[in-house]
């Protein structure tokens, strides 16, 4: 019992460490455009510069992190990571020119190449008693991106954009102490005989082609939606977070769902079906004639994504064996390769006049081609379609109660949760996360549910009037997702319980 107290606290300080570092790297991908023209009058050409240092740099450094993940603790090295992301915002805080800007640049690329190829390999190693591992990391991501993204849209006219960097310089540097502070079990050591890089690239370089594939299309129609909203529909910053934010919320709320899909049916079943919705989604995308569409089909497109890219983490975290910081590294290298081409391409496309719809069918087609692949990926690399069931630990024999009572837990009426029994616990956070939220809009006079019982509800106002009440619709927003979620998660353990009972 003891140990599973400590799994499920290192688990959660992990997902925590996830949240507080990639809501403000999304942050930065998402205002450095705009920082970069408005405080520093940077051309086009100088904004693509910086993100390609980053890139290049992050991409350069990835090997070498998988290589220490596999050498040293990994919480540490992540943490590093993480302090690693805190400088590189301080930098483009305090910077004033390009060549500081440049430097906070690859400072970042080093420090996000550190922080996901240590955590990720961390994440690895609750597979063999969490099979669901990789789902929650994602889903802890989806948190921290829309959580960070609404505080920085809302303080950003307040605070300008170096203050939003200070803000997340903050959150890196709470998360490198989550980590410093994480007690991580021992580690058995590394078998000489584990894979190396190019040994696991080898084995591992079918599902390396899906991987890229998708990672080009997913980066590719986001900065798609991105400059269609801001160019073809002449939506200011606001509004164009406020189109993204569904599809955010659906990010950290499904993946724990769907990972108890991929275990009824398989993962090359549920991976193929969400590539090929996916694609049916990006075609969509290119005939939305409305904002309001368009935010729907980016919802549905981020279901998808939240369905397939944790399998395509978890498959390469066993495919990896002991070498889970080198897998990790080359599945990252893997992600980042093909979101490089992705948002270049999607720009090209997007500017060559062949328009918004040749590019969103070109990113249809290639997710129709992972689709095509990832089976016979799968089955390439020797991982098991069918997702591992962990075996319950053994009951220590110092742990064994005198109280009958205790000794048979079915007769006192509390029969312990069978594996894969839905629980109320993703949905207690969810719950947390948003009263403690509306405490807080309601203090400063922007939370919905609060206007819509005391106050009368608030006169709609679209997201398109980003002058307006931002805070509200987004709250509106929130709170429907947080009704379905409530219905589904109580409704689904009520239903289980009620058959157990019977």
């Amino acid at each position: 019992m003891a140990q599973a107290v400590t799994e499920t606290r290192h688990s959660k300080s992990q997902q925590l460490a996830a949240a507080l570092t990639k809501g403000p790297v999304e942050v930065l991908d998402f205002l450095l455009p705009l920082w970069a023209g408005a405080a520093l009058g940077l051309s086009p050409a100088l904004v693509g510069t910086l993100t390609a240092a980053e890139t290049l740099v992050s991409f350069l450094i990835r090997p070498l992190a998988g290589v220490l993940a596999d050498r040293f603790d990994r919480a540490k090295l992540a943490a590093l990571g993480a302090l690693g992301y805190a400088a590189s915002f301080a930098l483009f805080a305090v910077a004033t020119a390009f060549p500081l800007a440049l430097v906070a640049a690859m400072v970042g690329g080093a420090g996000g190449a550190l922080f996901w190829v240590a955590l990720r390999a961390k994440v690895g190693e609750d597979l063999p008693t969490d099979s669901g591992a990789f789902s929650k990391l994602f889903a802890a991501e989806g948190v921290g991106t829309w959580v960070a993204m609404v505080i920085a849209v809302s303080l950003v006219s307040r605070i300008d954009y170096r203050g939003v960097f200070w803000l997340c310089a903050a959150g890196c540097v709470a998360a490198a102490v989550v980590l410093f502070t994480l007690k991580s079990p021992p580690r058995a050591a590394i078998d000489p005989a584990s894979p190396k890089l190019r040994e696991l690239g080898g084995r591992m370089y079918p599902l390396l082609g899906v991987i890229v594939i998708t990672a080009i299309a997913e980066a590719g129609v986001a900065l798609l939606l991105l400059l269609h909203l801001q160019r073809g529909h002449n939506l200011q910053l606001g509004a164009i977070a406020l189109v993204f934010l569904p599809g955010f919320i659906v990010y950290s709320t499904l993946p724990e769902y769907l990972h108890g899909v991929v275990t009824r049916l398989g993962r090359t079943r549920v991976v193929t079906v969400a590539l090929l919705l996916s694609a049916v989604f990006a075609v969509g995308l290119s005939f939305a004639p409305h904002p309001v569409v368009l935010a729907g089909m980016w919802i549905l497109s981020a279901a998808a994504f939240a369905a397939a890219i944790p399998v395509e983490q978890s498959v390469v975290a066993e495919a990896a064996g002991g070498s889970l910081g080198r897998g990790m590294a080359i599945y990252e290298s893997a992600t980042l390769l093909g979101a490089t081409i992705g948002t270049f391409g999607a720009g090209l496309l997007y500017n060559s006049g062949s328009g918004w719809q040749i590019a969103c069918v070109v990113a249809a087609v290639l997710l129709a081609t992972a689709a095509v692949l990832v089976r016979g990926a799968i089955r390439r690399i020797g991982v098991s379609d069918r997702v591992p069931v962990p075996e319950p630990a053994p009951v220590a024999p110092a742990e064994v109660s005198a109280d009958p009572v205790a000794q048979a837990p079915e007769q006192a009426g509390s029969a312990p949760a069978k594996p894969g029994a839905p629980t109320l616990n993703t949905w207690a956070g969810h719950a947390v996360i948003f009263l403690v939220a509306q405490v807080v809009l309601a203090v400063i006079g922007y939370s919905w549910p609060y206007e819509a019982l005391f106050n009368g509800p608030h006169p709609a106002e679209w997201y398109w009037n980003s002058s307006g009440h931002l805070l509200l619709n987004i709250g509106r927003i929130w709170c429907a997702v947080f009704v379905i979620d409530t219905i589904y998660s109580v409704g689904r353990y009520a239903i289980f319980r009620l058959r157990n009972r019977g």
